[in-house]
Order: structure tokens, then sequence, then C-alpha cells
């Protein structure tokens, strides 16, 4: 049988590498990307390929379809296509929206929702022809609920929560499922710039009394990229029953 490939974004680190990792463990082809981080995307690349599986790096914005097109064209030439697609990549933003400009506002579109847009409408057609796939997509709590001071993020993470059940019933005749993980307060960098008072604020509103595991994001994400032929369009919590 086929070696799988899975597509992970913004896996440099925190959430997107624990998935990256998870998968390489389970003996998938890897392909990861980042934006930036080109250092901690080949610490990551150099980790996955540890596990005796080919692992394609990318440095690009995913927000951009040409980078878009350049990565998919490296992943058909070394892997044939993608089979999970899990979109991660993704910036937060805090403040009030009226001190938002208008640039910041357009970047959070294009980091946060134009990326998934871009890598979901690549990855499909192979899928399609395979008429089967997976596409994760991950979102948080906010994008239910909404956030005070993230306006912005809280309405791109909707807008992935509405595209996640849309495309599910686009695709699932084709056989394959879109589902979402709203994340809650999960243990990486993105929450260090929080004061440690108001990080034990926020642990003490959590009732499993603690904040969640990259790890245990990237379980789930497995569990829903490897089985679950009837489960999509789903929207599913991980926040320790915060929300």
């Amino acid at each position: 049988m086929p070696r799988k490939t899975v597509l992970v974004t913004g896996a440099s680190r925190g959430i997107g590498k624990a998935i990256a990792v998870k998968f390489a463990k389970k003996g998938y082809n890897v392909a990861i990307s980042c934006i930036r981080s080109k250092d901690r995307l080949l610490q990551t690349q150099k980790e996955i390929e540890s596990f005796q599986v080919p692992c394609l790096a990318y440095l690009g914005d995913m927000g951009d379809m040409d980078c878009c097109q350049e990565l998919f064209s490296k992943i058909r030439t070394s892997f044939g296509g993608v089979d999970v697609l899990v979109n991660n990549a993704g910036v937060s933003y805090i403040g009030l929206l009226q001190d938002m400009s208008s640039q910041d506002w357009e970047r959070m579109l294009h980091m946060n929702l134009t990326s998934v847009f871009n890598c979901c409408k690549l990855a499909i057609p192979y899928m399609v022809r395979q008429q089967e796939g997976k596409i994760i997509n991950i979102s948080s709590v906010w994008g239910v609920c909404g956030a005070s001071c993230e306006a912005a993020y809280s309405a791109t993470k909707g807008g992935i929560n509405a595209l996640t059940k849309a495309l599910a019933k686009e695709l699932a005749p084709s056989g394959i499922q879109v589902n979402a993980v709203a994340c809650g307060a999960i243990d990486t960098e993105m929450n260090q710039w929080m004061k440690e008072e108001d990080l034990i604020a926020l642990v003490d509103e959590i009732p499993a009394g603690r904040l969640g595991r990259a790890e245990e994001v990237a379980d789930l994400v497995y569990h829903l990229g490897y089985k679950n032929a009837y489960l999509t369009g789903q929207v599913i919590g991980l926040d320790g029953g915060w929300i």
C-alpha cells in the first residue's frame, strides 16, 4: 500500500509542528510550510526525517496563490498529491477594532482565511480523483463565540468554521471529509505575551484546570485524518470544557 501524504501549513513550531511530527511517526510523507522562520522549519524537517519518512519543507506565504501553486507543484513531483490537508497557518491580533488599521485587517484575512481557500482549492482535484481525502482546519473557540479585543481574529476563525461546514457538504459525494478543530487555550508561543497573573486567571476559568498541549491537538487531528469516513462538517471543540 503506497504511503499517504500530509501537508501541514504553519508547521515550524507549536501546533503545526506537533501535527506534522505525529503524522511522521505514523509513516506519512510529510510536507510542511511556514512564511518566514526558515531555521525552525528546517529543524522541524530534520526531526520529521528522523522517523525515516521523507519531508518536503517550503518557505512561503500560503495566503499568496503563486506560493501555494509552487508548493503543490513540488508536492506533486515528490509525492503525487495531498491525501490529508491540515490548514494550520495563521496569526493573531490583540487590540480594539477601532484602533486596527485596514492593512492589519487585510493581513488577518490573507493569513488566516485566504490561505485556507488557496490550499483547499489546490488540494481538492487530487482528492476528487482518488475519491477520498481529509481536510482539517485548525480554528479557535473564538470563531464560535467571539473574543473582545480579538474581533478580526474571531471573524477569520468564524469564517473558517463556516467554510468547513459548507465545503464538507460540497465534497461529501466525492468521499472527502472536511472538519475543523476549535482550539481553546493551548500552551504555545502564541500565549507567551500574557502576564503570569493573567495566565493564572485564564487557567482558573478552564474546568480542566490547565492549558491544552499541542500534542493533544495533534492526536485529534491525526484521528480525524486517519479514520471517520462518516464524520464531516464538524467544528470540534478542544478546550478543556472552557467554552
